[in-house]
This record gives structure tokens, sequence and C-alpha cells, in this order.
């Protein structure tokens, strides 16, 4: 069955490409005889998987996911400069587009099987509990990217005014997403499933959702085009985070034993802490994470900012540790012809979670390549180099065997979309926010994390860290630095992150140089005429600048969408 035949496309997503008579000349697009589709549950369910084409893991073939990927943050500097996603107005936007396709999908999903007499009123109830958890992630989506859109709730053909309707309040379009979500835990048959459809992977959602809600209305600013702070919105939606944090922490997840094994492996089937993972197979469905990683193109290195952000292995961060907290190394290494500035000594002292993130040779010019796994013997080590000489290590496997490791489109290993440690730091941020965190909450979620890895458990009064320019107590400044060095190059979290903690601001390169600066050379003059060395660190600016705006807040909005619909509003700072 070509499921293509079966996707309506919703005539908003299309008006980017073609005028607006052209379509409202065709008729309707949900007016062909699909009856015959419509006859039984394993229909539904082959429709209703598709929706997982909009996880995209570790990316699909040559394509980019969202781990490692994405650069506009301050962990990593890319190969290239890395300015805002958009800095003018948009004639189209395929996040627009698509998120609204989802939502036409999901609405007719719902009304689908709604009318289905094969479907029992329990089976009915699931797949709409499915399609609604689906369009509630759009909305999400849509929200945190754009701020008010048009809420659609049912399945609109080209004619319907609906289609045409004006940018509802972004508070409204959440509460509308939570009661899809709140739906789909109520309703979803199958409790767990790691790679299908569940009441766990609903609550997942639920908690990433409201926790980001929750901190957004907490933290919002009305002078930089957002509406007011909304105390009593936000622990409503703090509070609905820890819930759905709890029906996760008592459903039988666990952590690892391996910090690296949620990254790396070849098979996430038997991992205790997936909720949901995407599997890759070996010559039938691949990525190219690992080979971006490890190949001679040069990699997005992690930054100063992101190295000073590990605590010492005393449970210190850099100003207050008694460790040696020097950041230049000053010891070598050889792999051949290649001598390395060698980052072991450092790395030894430091929470182990950045040597699992990074790898022990400052690699950053022709002069400086490094080989991950050096041995003259092997045919699948590749000499590498880094934006920041700080390479990345985290999703590489030696288990892969050559030359499936080091060749774009031949990765295999599986990727996590929503795990139990991402749970944990959402559970602890939400106690934090409350204002209500003791000590149990902190041993039950992020002291698990800490104690993985041989890190000292974090107290509720933690010692202040002169590094704290988010005006946040101590404790909810730690908490976000543990969510910070555990999601490490994840899923596009520390933008994210950053946005709904009102400090966007931080990626702005010139108040915060640091974002910009990579390893520590003074110690090895040996350049190639290509490095810049500010300060005695490799700056990987190319010598241009990222200036904040309280405009980035907001995508634009897509500017063929207003001109097809007069009822649309652009969103503040990007002009008309």
């Amino acid at each position: 069955m070509n499921m293509k035949k079966y996707i309506y496309i919703l005539a908003a997503s299309l008006m980017a490409f073609t005028s607006c008579d052209e379509i409202l000349d065709k008729s309707p697009l949900d007016t062909f005889a699909d009856e015959n589709f419509w006859t039984g549950e394993g229909n539904v369910e082959s429709y209703a998987n598709t929706f997982f084409n909009n996880f995209s893991g570790y990316g699909n073939g040559g394509g980019g996911g969202t781990f490692y990927f994405p650069t506009l943050n301050d962990n990593q500097a890319g190969s290239g400069f890395r300015d805002w996603n958009y800095s003018d107005n948009l004639v189209s936007n395929g996040d627009w587009d698509s998120a609204y396709e989802e939502i036409r999908r999901a609405c007719i999903l719902i009304n689908r099987v709604s009318g289905m007499s094969s479907l029992s009123s329990k089976q009915k109830a699931n797949w709409k509990g499915v399609a609604r958890m689906n369009r509630a992630l759009q909305y999400y989506w849509l929200v945190r990217e754009f701020g008010d859109v048009p809420l659609v709730l049912s399945e609109l053909n080209n004619e319907d005014k609906s289609l045409f309707g004006e940018r509802i309040d972004r508070d409204v379009v959440i509460d509308s997403a939570l009661a899809d979500i709140n739906y789909a835990v109520a309703n979803i048959t199958t409790k767990s499933n790691k790679t299908g459809w569940s009441v766990d992977l609903a609550n997942a959602m639920k908690a990433e959702i409201c926790l980001f809600e929750g901190t957004y209305c907490k933290y919002r600013v009305a002078a930089d085009g957002q509406k007011a702070p909304d105390a009593t919105r936000a622990t409503a939606y703090l509070k609905a985070a820890k819930e759905a944090c709890l029906a996760l922490m008592g459903s039988g997840y666990s952590l690892s034993k391996s910090y690296q094994s949620n990254y790396n492996s070849l098979d996430l089937k038997s991992n205790t802490e997936m909720i949901l993972y995407k599997h890759y197979v070996k010559d039938v469905f691949d990525h190219s994470l690992v080979d971006y990683t490890c190949s001679s193109s040069q990699q997005n290195g992690m930054t100063k900012d992101a190295f000073d952000a590990f605590l010492f292995i005393d449970g210190k961060p850099k100003a207050t540790t008694s460790e040696v907290k020097t950041d230049a190394a000053s010891t070598f290494l050889t792999q051949g012809a290649v001598k390395l500035l060698d980052l072991g000594p450092l790395l030894s002292v430091r929470d182990p979670r950045l040597a699992v993130c990074i790898d022990r040779g400052v690699d950053y010019d022709d002069n400086h390549t490094y080989i991950r796994f050096f041995d003259k013997n092997r045919t699948d080590a590749t000499p590498m180099t880094s934006s920041t000489g700080y390479s990345v290590n985290k999703f590489d496997t030696n288990e892969l065997p050559a030359p499936y490791r080091v060749q774009t489109s031949y990765n295999y290993t599986d990727a996590p979309l929503y795990w139990y440690s991402v749970v944990l730091l959402e559970y602890a941020e939400a106690c934090a926010e409350l204002g209500a965190c003791n000590q149990n909450d902190l041993d039950i979620s992020v002291n698990l994390l800490r104690e993985r890895v041989g890190m000292n458990d974090m107290s509720v009064s933690p010692e202040a860290d002169p590094a704290n320019n988010m005006n946040v107590s101590n404790l909810i400044w730690e908490i976000r630095r543990e969510r910070r060095v555990e999601l490490m190059f994840d899923n596009d979290f520390r933008f994210w992150d950053l946005n709904r903690w009102h400090q966007l601001d931080k990626l702005d390169t010139q108040k915060y140089p640091d974002i910009m600066l990579g390893a520590n050379v003074t110690n090895d003059s040996n350049f190639s005429s290509s490095t810049v060395v500010k300060n005695g660190y490799i700056d990987a600016s190319s010598g241009k600048v990222r200036t904040y705006e309280s405009k980035f807040y907001f995508y634009p909005i897509p500017t063929s969408q207003i001109k097809l619909n007069e009822a649309l509003t652009q969103n503040p700072g990007w002009g008309k």
C-alpha cells in the first residue's frame, strides 16, 4: 500500500508554492475515495506510524539529525561561523509548512477512526490518543518557534474559512496541546514500547512540554515582545511536569550502567533507560553522525565555555576547586609523526562525562590531526581536526567495522529519542523551580546521574559559583549545569533551554567570547597559517560576531503566509 496516497496536505502549507486562487479552484482535498483504506486496525497503525518520520534522531542517510549537528548554542562552535537561524524575514519556512501537514494528518486520523465500525471503543480511543499526542507535539514545536499560531483542531478542506484564521494566543495553543497529551495518557492502551506508541511516551512528551511552558511563563519578559510573566500558570505547568516525571519514575526504568552506551550502541533494545529510540539497520537504514565526528572533515568542536561548565572531581566549579584548575595542557602525546597536546591530565580531574564527550588529543590544523583509535594496522582510522581543538567523541564506537565507521550513510548506531536520564533532569528542575526541592528529590533524580559517573552528590544548598550569570539560585544554577553536561551535544536541547530560561543573550559572541573560543594552546606554538589564537585560545569565530536582539526569541512568520492570509501578523522586530 502506497501511504503517500493517503497523506493529505493542509492548504495553508501549500500557499508558499501556489497562489490562493489555484488552491481554491481545486476540489476539496478530502473528497478522494479512501473508504477502502479505513477498514481495519492494521491500516490505522500503518497510517499512524508515518508520524515516526518526524523524529530525526541521528538523521537519515547523509542528512543531519538533532544530535551534534545543531551549533546555535554555547556548547559548540561550528566549522563555519554560525549566526542566528534567521536574521531577516523569510518568504517560507519548512517548519511551519510541515507542522500543519502533520496536524492535518492527526485530524484525519481522529476523524476516520471515529467512523470505523470495525474498531471497538477502546481501540478508537487508543488511536485517537496517538493522533492527539502527535498533534500536541507539533503545536509545541510551532509555539516554541513562532509564538502565537493558528489553531486547527479539525479536518479542514481548502474552502474552510478557518484555514485563513488569525494567530491564537500561544498560551491557549499550549493549553490545547496539554489537553491532547492528557487524553493520550488516559487512552493509549500500550504502557511501554521502546519503538512504538505508548503511555510512557505520552508522559515523556508531557514532561518536556510542561517543563518548557512552566519555565517559559516564569521567565518571559514583556519588554522583549513576549507576554508578561505568569506565576500561576508557571506553577500549574511545573506541577504537571513533575506529575508526568513521577509517573515515569514509577514505571520500572533505570539508568544504564554506562553513560556513553546511550549514544553509541548498535542496539538500544536492552537499554533500561530507553522510552523511545530510533533503530538503524546495517545496509538498510543508516545515518552519518559517527562519520561526521571521526572523519577528515573538520568537526564542530566543544567551546571553552562548555569545557569550563564541567565540575572538578571534588564536586566544585573552576572558581572554588582545590584541584589543579589550569586548562592549558602541558604534556604531549605522539601518534606517528604527529605531536599533540595531551588533555589526559586535565580530564582526569574533571567530571568523567567530559572525557566521554571529547578526545584526549587537541586537534585543530594539519599539524595537529588526531586519530581516535590509533593503530597502524587499522584501516578505518582517519586523522581528525576540530574547529576548537576539542573534538567530539561521544557518539563514536569501534564496534562499527570499517568502512561503516568513517563513511557517510554507513553508520547504524541507534539514537535515543526519549530516555530516562532526561526525565530525571526534568523532575529535579521542576522541583527547584517550584521552590519545593528537598534532598530526597535530588537523590532520586540528578544524584543518580552523578553516581553513575562517580561524582559527588548535589546538595539542596550548593555553594555559590561566581560563574552564575543567570540571576537564579545556587540550586537552580547547579541543576541547569547538570542538565547541560549530561545532555552535551544532544537533541538541540541547549538552544531551547536558553530560550525558555530567557537567556538567549548568552549567545552574543561579543558579550560572551568564550562561546567562540576553544582549547588553550599556550604550550604549543606549531600552528598552521589558518589557525587563529586569541589570548592563548583557539578562536573559531572566523572574525565574525553574533549579536543578540530580543526578536530572536521568535522566528519570523513566513511572509508568503501573511500575504495570503491578511489575518496573520508578524512577530516583534521582524518588520512586515
